[in-house]
């Protein structure tokens, strides 16, 4: 027992010598680091104050170049602040100058209206002394001739015209005979430039339709009794029928293709039907009209599907459908206005504006060349009156009406119209000037005859070398019949050109109708 109190004795004595042995260790340990951290501080401070230095010298060395730029900046800015001053106080100077002279300039514009105004005081003194001896000396005239002012200038007026007029008739005199001396030559060089200008199949196109039939031994039925049936034909047509010795074939005249339609059409029924007399040609003339009107409204309908335009006014269409017996020069107008409705999509959309509204453009800006009245209005400004009537857009009517320069262009679709307006007439053999008039010319023949009263129907045939005129057998006889071929003939003569001579037969027919029941 002893033993192993003495052996645990030991062991914690052992413990503990070892406990100080490891603690003397580390008190060692620590001064050593205790050493090394103090000599790490002071190594630390030596550098810190070394980069201090340096930091503060680069400082002092930015600040100088800092200051070197600022003293630059400033004193660039003096020496623009004192340019600027230099200009103003020019500009001053100059002011001042100007306004020297412009006061000058107003005092010398003051001494001048000063100096005009005595002058013209003394012109209108002058003025009035020479109108007293004007008078004075008109009245010594006065007193010598025995005749007043006014007097003596009609007697002087009607010595002038005296004189005038013979001078006037030699010279009419003269002329005529080197008229007669020339005209054979002279008229020679028109024919041939007519010839030369004008090619027949145009002329037959605007003009003329050819009725073929199946036999010669219809001519006969047609002509009828004593020529009644084509006399009923031709008054009710306004075509002039032409039958001679052509075989299986009957030529219909007439410068209006609707009118020459109507008489074709009419006339296949007729011949088809068999049945040819005054009443039926009558029934089956106005039969056939409104058949054509209906047709007239489809060509319209198929023309506007064709080219795409939607929601075109009924009448317009109707209009369009016009076109189709309507020429400009020779050019079919329906024709010539799908053209331009063509070039003018295709020039706006290289341009890009709206081709819809351009091609609606294009193919309304001639409408007003086929109006169902009379008028003395451009056919551009009438036909942008129709298109506002029947609700077109502003730039659709400002390009109808200003593809002549009847008004003012006001969008870029105007020109557009114009351009492809002259692109379409402009190409070689499109259109024929002496066809376009020489229709004007049969039209003013018909509105001439429908000026008188009681003038039912007129009609130019023979190429306008006679006008037929019917009238109201109720309110013309037979005495004032013949009166008005007179009167008519007078006023062609004195206000139409043509050429050659114009025949007026002038047709009343008085009709009793019964009906036996």
């Amino acid at each position: 027992m002893e033993t192993i109190i003495v052996g645990i004795i030991a062991l914690g004595l052992g413990f503990l010598i070892a406990k100080l042995i490891e603690k003397n260790r580390a008190s060692n340990t620590l001064k050593n680091v205790q050493e090394q951290a103090a000599t790490i501080l002071k190594e630390a401070k030596i550098e810190a104050e070394g980069i201090k230095k340096d930091k503060i010298l680069q400082a002092k060395e930015k600040f100088i170049e800092l200051k070197a730029e600022h003293e630059k900046v400033i004193l660039g800015r003096d020496k623009k602040i004192n340019d600027a001053e230099k200009r103003i106080r020019d500009k001053e100077s100059m002011v001042s100058q100007e306004l020297d002279k412009s006061k000058r300039f107003t005092r010398s514009l003051e001494d001048k209206e000063k100096s005009l105004q005595q002058r013209l005081e003394f012109i209108e003194k002058r003025q009035s002394e020479i109108d007293k001896l004007h008078k004075s000396q008109v009245l010594q005239l006065e007193t010598i001739s025995g005749l007043s002012a006014e007097d003596a200038k009609k007697e002087l007026l009607e010595t002038l015209k005296d004189e005038a007029k013979s001078d006037a008739m030699a010279f009419i005199q003269d002329t005529l005979e080197e008229a007669k001396l020339t005209a054979q030559q002279e008229s020679k060089k028109v024919i041939l430039n007519t010839i030369q200008r004008i090619g027949v199949e145009q002329t037959i196109d605007n003009c003329v339709s050819v009725f073929n039939l199946d036999s010669d031994e219809v001519k006969g039925r047609i002509i009828g009794r004593e020529g009644r049936n084509i006399r009923t034909l031709e008054s009710t047509t306004g075509v002039e029928i032409i039958v001679d010795d052509t075989p299986e074939a009957i030529i219909l005249s007439c410068f209006d293709p609707v009118r020459r339609e109507i008489a074709r059409l009419a006339l296949h029924k007729l011949v088809t039907d068999g049945r040819i007399h005054p009443a039926r040609i009558e029934e089956v003339v106005a039969k056939t009209a409104k058949e054509v009107e209906q047709e007239i409204i489809e060509i319209g309908k198929r023309t506007v599907i064709d080219l795409g335009i939607n929601g075109l006014h009924p009448e317009l269409i109707k209009t369009v459908g016009r076109m189709k017996y309507r020429s400009s020069y020779g050019q079919n107008l329906l024709q010539h206005s799908r053209e331009v409705a063509n070039l003018c999509s295709v020039m706006a959309a290289e341009l890009g504006l709206n081709p819809k509204i351009a091609k609606r453009a294009g193919l309304l800006h001639d409408i007003g060349k086929v109006p169902d009245t009379d008028t003395e209005l451009p056919h551009a400004i009438l036909g942008m009156e129709w298109a506002e009537k029947y609700g077109e857009k502003p730039d659709v009517c400002n390009a109808i009406g200003a593809h002549h320069d009847e008004i003012e262009m006001k969008s870029l679709y105007a020109p557009i119209v114009q351009i492809c307006d002259a692109i379409s007439g402009a190409r070689p053999g499109a259109r024929r000037q002496v066809v376009d008039s020489y229709i004007q010319r049969l039209k003013e023949l018909e509105d001439l005859a429908f000026s008188f009263q009681g003038v039912q129907k007129a009609y130019a045939i023979q190429a306008g070398r006679e006008l037929r005129v019917i009238v109201e057998s109720e309110r013309v006889d037979d005495t004032k019949a013949a009166e008005l071929s007179f009167n008519i003939s007078q006023k062609i003569q004195n206000e139409m050109t043509y050429p050659g001579q114009v025949k007026i037969t002038v047709i009343r027919e008085t009709r009793v109708v019964n009906v036996a029941k």
